[in-house]
């Protein structure tokens, strides 16, 4: 199960070098359910990976020259102000049992999965659709919009513990005007930033095994590097839906184990 892990943990990278997202999608559950890691744990996990994974993406996106900075400074910024006090300040104080009902207890690991899992639905659905690229790039940006889906993205992000690929890109496509593939590059230097601060945020109250966590990013890693490479053989238009559908049947599964099995 633990080759099959390490073999998984290529796609995260895959997914991140294809679409700009999705990595998070598969870390949570290839931690949870194939190495056992305990959800709280996994978000701490899913952040190291997908911001060291991500940062080697946005190196390729700066080379290009396909960064948008100032979209990145309006919308990372409150992004990773949230999701550094989200780590911090709020995750902790949550307890192990939040609700009981009858037989029924909801726990904070519990949630964790639920939301998650709500999360992977909503964002496949966005993978699934055809998505129009922007062309007309002198409309007038909404600033204080972005600035506060900033902020959403980035409370999401601190308590599931992802990286808000799939939330982002949608963002600053249509909030900030920006063509695919600029929204893809400036969403990566995004996630960098969530993700790597959001880790700083959680490492203290964590339990980390760092010779596993650093085997299971360098996969990652070399995951990015061949997604992007096939990004320029396999056209976006058609990967993505098959990503989404992907994504779409695994939110279901984990509704289903977590809540019936």
């Amino acid at each position: 199960m633990e080759i099959i892990g390490f073999i998984l943990s290529i796609l995260i990278g895959i997914s991140l070098g294809l679409i700009g997202s999705g990595g998070s999608i598969l870390t949570i559950p290839i931690l949870v359910y194939v190495f056992h890691v305990s959800p709280s744990d996994a978000t701490t996990y899913s952040l190291f990976v997908v911001g060291v994974t991500a940062l080697a993406g946005s190196i390729n996106g700066a080379k290009h020259k396909l960064l948008d900075f100032k979209t990145a400074l309006y919308f990372g910024l409150p992004s990773v102000i949230a999701v550094f006090l989200m780590r911090k300040f709020l995750v902790p104080l949550l307890p192990d049992q939040l609700l009981t009902i009858s037989n029924f207890t909801l726990s904070t690991d519990l949630l964790i999965m639920l939301v998650f899992s709500v999360l992977m639905i909503l964002a496949s659905f966005s993978m699934i659709q055809k998505r129009i690229d922007v062309k007309d790039e002198s409309r007038e940006i909404n600033y204080n919009s972005l600035i506060l889906k900033g902020v959403f993205v980035g409370l999401l992000t601190g308590f599931v513990g992802v990286g808000g690929g799939f939330l982002i890109i949608p963002a600053l496509l249509f909030t900030a005007q920006l063509p695919m593939k600029k929204a893809v590059a400036t969403s990566l230097i995004i996630i960098v930033f969530n993700s790597l601060l959001g880790f700083l945020g959680s490492v203290s109250t964590a339990t980390i095994q760092w010779n596993f966590l650093l085997l299971f990013t360098t996969f990652a890693v070399l995951g990015i590097f061949i997604g992007m490479y096939l990004s320029k053989k396999i056209p976006n238009d058609k990967l993505k839906p098959a990503f989404g559908w992907f994504v779409l049947l695994t939110g279901i599964y984990i509704i289903i184990k977590e809540v019936i099995i």
